[in-house]
């Protein structure tokens, strides 16, 4: 017991706690449609496309959250851009704007005197410096995924399972997606002070994927993601405490981890039960 309560009574753990929960639910809310319609490259090309408006706040002084979110739109825009102007799949072009907005972020840093903490601040996240302000903007930023979430959920689901039929309902297939991808925008970077740019994709996908071996409602996969979100941060941040090992990378190893637990749980019990 002493192994747990000695780790969370220092302030700084606490609030790297809270906020780490609080990206959990924006994240999972948001996850779950991204898994459940495959669009995990795409978020994962969002995550890193944040890197030049956080580069940019930092350089000039302004709140980074606001430049984070503006790249992140201009990265949805400029994927929808070239996929309606060209005859490239859409993978193509997130590939080419998810390099190209990584080297452009990195560039920019650069310029700055801090060259490699900023870096490393920007990538990896800094969960054991979460502040109360960071907590407070994190706060209303689930609220609002949440609420967004629950008004929003039949469009999601037509256009999850049958982007036709949502569209022949009036449900606006198109303004869904705009709308999705500017939550998947949000939860990334209210996420990032804590488990970095490069990391936060672990969260976004990990917990909704594995929640989706377990369950198959939607509304049940968003809540085991939320728990098995929550249970990677409380143990990534106590092996973090005692071991010295970096808190947002070793939060999303622990997301990662539980997928391949529950997969190979799963071939266990299916292969015993397999008629012999």
């Amino acid at each position: 017991m002493d192994f747990v309560t000695e780790a969370f009574e220092p302030a700084f753990m606490q609030r790297a706690l809270l906020g780490s929960l609080l990206a959990v639910v924006a994240t999972s809310l948001v996850g779950t449609w991204v898994v459940l319609r495959g669009l995990a490259f795409l978020g994962d090309a969002l995550a890193h496309g944040v890197i030049p408006g956080i580069a940019v706040a930092l350089l000039w002084g302004f709140n980074p959250l606001i430049g984070a979110f503006v790249a992140a739109i201009v990265m949805s825009g400029l994927v929808t851009f070239v996929s309606n102007r060209t005859v490239m799949r859409d993978d193509t072009a997130i590939g080419l704007l998810f390099v190209g907005m990584l080297s452009l972020g990195v560039v920019i840093v650069s310029r700055a005197g801090s060259f490699a903490t900023d870096v490393t601040s920007i990538l990896f996240g800094d969960a054991l410096g979460v502040s109360d302000a960071d907590i407070r903007n994190q706060f209303i930023a689930a609220a609002f995924v949440a609420i967004c979430t629950v008004l929003l959920y039949r469009p999601f689901l037509a256009l999850t399972f049958n982007e036709i039929k949502a569209e022949t309902l009036g449900m606006r297939p198109k303004l869904a997606q705009a709308a999705l991808l500017a939550l998947l925008a949000l939860s990334i970077v209210v996420s990032f002070q804590t488990i970095g740019t490069l990391l936060v994709f672990g969260l976004v996908v990990a917990p909704p994927a594995t929640a989706a071996l377990l369950v198959s409602r939607v509304t049940m996969i968003m809540l085991v993601s939320m728990l098995l979100g929550a249970l990677a941060v409380f143990a990534g941040l106590l092996l973090s405490f005692h071991y010295g090992t970096a808190g947002g990378a070793t939060i999303a190893g622990l997301s990662v981890l539980e997928f391949f637990l529950v997969l190979f749980g799963r071939s266990v019990t299916n292969f015993l039960k397999a008629p012999r």
